[in-house]
């Protein structure tokens, strides 16, 4: 599942946080009192607490398979106003245990008949003595009058109807317009826990069954599930003409996997091997050719897999679907893949190669899911990392080996690696892996589905494949995917499997695998490996950015880890990798006299390092005298190192400062991203003092050569860099010049939205610089240009062109039009929710918007979190993005105050990102009080440009 709303930090990578899907928290509350009175604990382990008030399931009943039949109404009942659906459910399973109650999950499911319960084969079977629906576990309870045998094989037959309503979970409708008619989408996000959301099932992931699917749908419209149609016949239903399609039974797999849209869109299709393919969207964006894109990478990337794997790919079809609404980046239903739009369909004139990059590496991170994920599947939900860090990493290989000019590889570094470097030197992170009985409420489970979960799984497997080396890695892969095809595994279990892949391999490891792994699983954070060139020490403490940490979590291994350390100097590359073992260590081969050492090369482990001043002093002037010298994946980890050690006083901030001053001869995307993400942070920090002017001076003069750089390569703005990261950088050029205030910048970007404004009909801005060009545009524009970027918004057929130009007008400085811009975000009609978390999260990024998008929340929370669309939301994401510039005592108490006015309530799957928030204020408050007036003076020096009274600490503006 890709949680990521575009692939990249471009509503934040996005930037929203993974999104976490939230829940409702008032059943939660309800939840809490039941098992209050029952005496239990939230997962049932006090023997006095009923069966049906736990929310694990017992092992007692184990499906075989599913007969279920739906029908969904595409237009509203007259008398309810509602869209409903009307479905019919046959579930087959074994009794392992005796037991008088059958459990199966159902969540907000009318049932119009009595449940019945038959025996396979027709023998004898116990009476209902009751039945009923217990909301808060989420339960339909069947009681019998005795037990049902052990070894007997059962069905349970249920009528039932749900709401399709438009939260974007279970069973929901998705709503468009084409040519002028609206038109209706019924379509399914089972994932995590939503299938109990369509019909009756036993919703948890060990709990694999086949699933026989039949669909009734209006004539002229398609039904697509995870098998192929098998027979599809119009019918009549009480005097109602009806299409009927049947589907081929799926494999053995996970309610969550299940997949089942009804809708008027076309297709394009082809095949790989024996493989069907087809791209489903719109039929206008079908007709535009957005989907030829995604059809001609899918094919290469199936093939990779299949080779990487070496297993077949285990289905005859792969359907991939762009949905108008959809709350996730995309979900990897197996045979029937759903995407946001902007992520899937992909238009040659208008798109980014931004865009592009997303479309190819999501399709790579949701089909390499098909394997790791479906064909083989973690038993619970407490080891979510492992199959989403896993697709995480290897979207890369994936898209790497369908576009190999790019190579993408090396952006895992910042989108991954740096990206949870910064929540996870935190001390409200969490571990990898948790325990199963810590993690049992729904909220609980969309909560794994984090930064942490996605990216720094990502980070420790590719350390893992560095040190196994990959070949050694895709084989204990293999084996382990053969061994557990179709059944579901532990994570011990692929650490056994590649322990053995290394015995084979002759591979010297200085542990077993699951001994070096269970260390960077089981506890959080990482180490930061500190070297000394004058003595050879090397030691490892474990990193905090809070310099003064508050630990209140223990760690099973005193939080240590075994490191393995790739380094060289400035004479060679190291060839072995250097194992730190211990809290202290010496490695007299890194006394390196004259020369420096660098370590962590090519960003393989997850860790930083740190040096003594001799040989950090070495490295800046390296830099400066020659950076190329320096491996570019280097350049940037030395500048995300610095600035990070320094936030934890383990550096001087100017220190960290003085590896940006190079970059006026760099020209590299990777170096420059980095920078500008920890730049990023003093922005937030000092954009209100007055720091802000001689930073933004300073800015303006490492940016100047990049941006008449840029202007010579691509011969005045009229040809494209060849490069992607070229391409990438050259965007960057000119988001910053513009932003420091280089007229020529502002002056172009300015024209070019004037021209457009002339002839709407006719963008002559190029698609990779329309998200720089638009929003310096609105930002130095007023009214006049954002009503017109609004009317280009709402009349864009594109999706990734919308979602440019939504981001956008966030960009103004009018507070009364981003004020309207938020309440925008309450009405679907304006704001469709899947989109409302990234508008509110772009305006509080903007400098003139964060005190306004604060205000907005604090003041419609409530409303958000209980009434509008609760699954339409990243409550997470809202809280990270509006408490970002956080940094004095006053937001301090604000927030406080908000947390404790909401605390009855709760937070659902915003809980962690509160506690988040909350350290991550008074970090900052710390920070801005120790080191303003240092960061003042630096600026001040580099630009000429002192405070009449540099002794003084400046107050806050």
């Amino acid at each position: 599942m890709e949680n990521r709303l575009g692939k990249k930090c471009q509503v934040s990578k996005l930037c929203i946080v993974f999104g976490v899907l939230a829940l409702v928290a008032v059943a939660t509350i309800v939840t809490l009192w039941t098992v209050a009175l029952t005496g239990g604990d939230a997962n049932g382990g006090d023997d006095v607490t009923a069966p049906w008030d736990r929310f694990r399931l017992s092992s007692a009943l184990v499906p075989d398979h599913y007969s279920v039949t739906l029908w969904p109404r595409l237009s509203h009942d007259t008398n309810t106003g509602l869209y409903v659906f009307t479905g019919q459910s046959t579930v087959e399973f074994e009794c392992v245990t005796e037991t008088d109650v059958i459990l199966i999950h159902s969540n907000k499911l009318n049932y119009t008949h009595s449940p019945t319960v038959t025996a396979a084969g027709g023998g004898a079977v116990p009476g209902i003595k009751s039945w009923w629906l217990q909301p808060q576990t989420q339960y339909l309870v069947v009681e019998l009058d005795h037990k049902l045998s052990e070894g007997q094989t059962y069905q349970l037959y249920t009528e039932f109807t749900g709401e399709l309503a438009d939260d974007l979970a279970g069973f929901y409708r998705s709503e468009y317009e084409e040519g002028g008619v609206r038109k209706i989408v019924a379509t399914s996000q089972m994932h995590p826990t939503h299938a109990r959301k369509t019909f009756p099932c036993f919703d948890e992931p060990a709990m694999k069954a086949v699933f026989y699917i039949t669909v009734i749908h209006p004539p002229g419209t398609v039904a697509l599930s995870n098998g192929r149609e098998t027979e599809i016949a119009n019918i009549t239903i009480d005097g109602e003409a009806v299409t009927q399609t049947k589907f081929e039974p799926t494999k053995k797999m996970s309610t969550y996997l299940l997949a089942i849209v009804v809708c008027d869109f076309a297709s394009v299709s082809g095949a790989d091997g024996d493989t069907l393919i087809r791209i489903w969207a719109r039929r206008t964006a079908i007709e535009q050719g957005q989907g030829n894109y995604a059809l001609n990478v899918t094919g290469p990337v199936l093939h990779f897999f299949q080779s990487y794997y070496n297993f077949s790919y285990p289905l005859n079809k792969s359907d991939q679907i762009a949905l108008p609404d959809f709350y996730f980046g995309a979900m990897e239903n197996w045979g029937l893949v759903t995407y946001r739009e902007s992520n899937l369909l992909y238009d040659p004139l208008t798109s980014s190669s931004r865009n592009k990059e997303s479309t190819a590496t999501i399709i790579a991170h949701e089909l390499a899911h098909m394997w790791f994920g479906n064909l083989v599947t973690l038993r619970w939900w407490n080891e979510v990392w492992l199959n989403e860090g896993f697709a995480t990493y290897v979207s890369y290989l994936g898209a790497d080996h369908a576009e190999p000019a790019w190579n993408v590889k090396d952006l895992m570094v910042l989108d991954d690696v740096h990206r949870v470097f910064a929540v996870d030197a935190l001390t409200s992170s969490h571990p990898l892996s948790s325990e199963e009985d810590d993690i049992v409420l729904p909220e609980q489970i969309s909560e794994q589905f984090d930064v942490v979960s996605y990216s720094k799984g990502a980070a420790v497997l590719r350390m893992l494949s560095d040190f196994l080396s990959e070949p050694v890695f895709v084989q204990g892969l293999s084996t382990y995917l053969s061994h557990f095809a179709y059944s579901n595994t532990v994570g011990n279990d692929l650490w056994r499997h590649l322990q053995t892949a290394a015995k084979a391999n002759n591979v010297s490891l200085p542990h077993p695998v699951d001994d070096i792994m269970n260390r960077w699983v089981l506890q959080m954070g990482f180490p930061v490996v500190t070297i000394d060139t004058s003595t050879g020490n090397v030691s490892q403490t474990y990193f905090l950015l809070d310099p003064e940490p508050n630990i209140t979590v223990s760690s099973p291994y005193k939080y240590e880890w075994l490191i393995p350390v790739r380094w060289m100097t400035s004479d060679e590359v190291q060839s072995d990798i250097w194992w730190l073992m211990e809290k202290h260590a010496v490695n007299l081969q890194m006394r390196s006299g004259g020369s420096w050492v660098l370590a962590n090369v090519n960003v393989t482990g997850f860790y930083r390092v740190n040096y003594d001043l001799g040989n950090w002093e070495r490295l800046i002037a390296q830099l400066q005298s020659d950076h190329q010298v320096v491996p570019v994946l280097n350049r940037a980890q030395l500048v995300d190192d610095a600035f990070n050690l320094a936030r934890a006083q383990l550096v001087s901030t100017t220190l960290a400062l003085r590896t940006t001053s190079y970059l006026q001869g760099e020209t590299e995307y990777i170096p420059w991203q980095s920078a500008l993400n920890n730049l990023h942070y003093y922005d937030l920090m000092l954009d209100r003092t007055e720091v802000y002017q001689p930073m933004q001076e300073y800015m303006k003069t490492l940016v100047t050569p990049l941006f008449f750089y840029f202007k010579k390569e691509t011969w005045n703005w009229t040809v494209v860099p060849d490069r992607l990261t070229d391409q990438y950088n050259q965007v960057n050029a000119i988001n910053l010049a513009c932003r420091t205030g280089v007229t020529e910048c502002q002056n172009l970007t300015t024209t070019w939205f004037k021209q457009w404004m002339e002839s709407p009909l006719n963008n002559p801005i190029d698609a990779n610089l329309r998200s720089a060009v638009y929003c310096s545009a609105v930002a130095a524009g007023d009214e006049v240009e954002w009503e017109f970027g609004w009317s280009q918004f709402k009349n864009a057929t594109v999706a990734s062109e919308a979602s440019k130009l939504m981001s956008a007008l966030a960009c103004t400085d009018n507070k009364q039009l981003l004020q309207r811009y938020l309440s925008y975000t309450l009405n679907p009609t304006m704001i469709r929710k899947q989109d409302a978390t990234s508008v509110i999260t772009s305006v509080a990024s903007n400098r003139a918007g964060q005190s306004v998008a604060w205000d907005f929340v604090r003041d419609k929370w409530e409303f958000m979190f209980t009434q509008y669309g609760v699954g339409s939301f990243s409550f997470a994401s809202i809280i990270s993005g509006v408490t970002a510039r956080f940094s004095t005592a006053a937001e301090l108490q604000q927030l406080e105050a908000f947390v404790q006015e909401h605390g009855a309530t709760g937070f659902g799957s915003a809980s962690l990102a509160v506690e988040q928030a909350l350290e991550t204020t008074r970090a900052n408050i710390k920070w801005l009080q120790k080191n303003k007036q240092e960061i003042l003076d630096w600026f001040s020096s580099q630009t000429g440009h002192w405070s009449t009274n540099t002794n003084t600490r400046l107050s806050r503006k």
